[in-house]
């Protein structure tokens, strides 16, 4: 198992589950961090253990791992919600492989994911590729991508693919396959866990708006950030600079379901929502979609059976106090939301 393996190079006691306001309020709680002053708290983010965290993920036994973007860092959550450093020495490189976690260094990690047997998986996006922490051994490896800047390697084994910029990795509901948003290709792509073969989703690296019904493999994607699966199989792409939320079908049609294209703020009838830049995703067990609203400060969620959105935590909402200040991760685990509030250097979660 992974935790055995590491020794943490730091440990850092951080806040516990720190309920916040009253009655609907208190669904919202610290992980890492409190109120802020301008919130009528003390938090300072510059004395936080973290630096600018950018993704979230768990294992079967309640582990969190968090990355940071500019830390350069990757750290383990325990239940008790501590902190531990295990690997990134906040260097923006590209070492260490074959080497055990302490040993190795990362540039500009976006988020992660954990396979069923325990490894972590790290969307290493400005070397282009992934990385992997074997829970077994410890060692790091780059398990997709040759680390070039390039489109290639589809129908080929995911170490013969190229990658540009790796915004985002997510495992899909059974963890067959691992989708990538391969941001500056403007593709959606996969690799098949088993054969390690990757395919294109989405995209065909001309940048607009796809038509709703055209082959997604066949339409063009303003700038895909993120991608989660549902249960359904059905496969949601986030656009930044599109705000809008789009889904490739079963039948591999692709289709835009929440936002305008229109950067603003509004709740309401899906496709009459609008974003500010928003750059995550994570899909929870009745296929609600919750989305990281970057410029908004909030968190969103799409339901698809009403076709709406709503906000969920931020602007007031949520919690009358709270802040957000470009909130990035956003992570389903067991009934709770977990919000990496990115820029306060602090993690949220949410009861669902």
């Amino acid at each position: 198992m992974m935790r055995p393996v590491f020794r943490a190079l730091q440990l850092f006691t951080v806040l516990l589950l720190t309920t916040v306001g009253g009655t609907a309020e208190e669904r919202v709680e610290f992980v890492v961090g409190e109120l802020r002053t301008e919130e009528g708290g003390s938090w300072d983010t510059k004395k936080s253990p973290l630096k600018r965290p950018f993704g979230i993920a768990f294992n079967s036994k309640g582990i969190g791992f968090v990355v940071e973007l500019e830390g350069g860092r990757v750290f383990e959550l325990s239940r008790k919600h501590e902190l531990s450093q295990i690997s990134g020495d906040g260097s923006r490189s590209y070492e260490g492989d074959g080497q055990p976690a302490t040993k190795a260094t990362y540039n500009g990690m976006h988020n992660c994911a954990i396979t069923p047997n325990g490894d972590l998986l790290i969307g290493d996006t400005w070397n282009h590729c992934v990385r992997r922490i074997d829970a077994r051994t410890g060692l790091v490896s780059t398990w997709a991508g040759n680390g070039k800047a390039a489109f290639a390697g589809d129908g080929r084994r995911r170490r013969d693919a190229s990658f540009n910029f790796v915004m985002c990795i997510t495992l899909n509901a059974d963890s067959s396959a691992l989708h990538i948003a391969d941001l500056k290709n403007r593709r959606i792509r996969a690799v098949d866990v088993t054969s390690g073969i990757v395919t294109t989703v989405a995209g065909n690296g001309e940048k607009g708006v796809p038509a709703d019904g055209a082959r997604a493999t066949e339409a063009p994607l303003v700038d895909p950030r993120a991608v989660a699966a549902d249960s359904k199989g059905q496969v949601y792409i986030l656009e930044r600079g599109g705000n809008a939320l789009r889904v490739v079908r079963t039948d591999g049609t692709i289709k835009t379901v929440a936002g305008t294209g229109k950067r603003g703020f509004a709740d309401g009838p899906a496709l009459q929502a609008q974003f500010g830049s928003p750059k995550h995703i994570c899909v929870d067990s009745r296929d609600n979609v919750y989305i990281a609203d970057d410029q908004n400060g909030a968190i969103r969620k799409y339901d698809p059976v009403s076709q709406t959105v709503s906000t969920v935590l931020g602007r007031g909402i949520g919690h009358k106090q709270i802040r957000l200040l470009n909130p990035h991760g956003v992570c389903v685990y067991g009934q709770w939301l977990y919000v990496m509030d990115t820029s306060h250097n602090r993690i949220l979660r949410v009861r669902l």
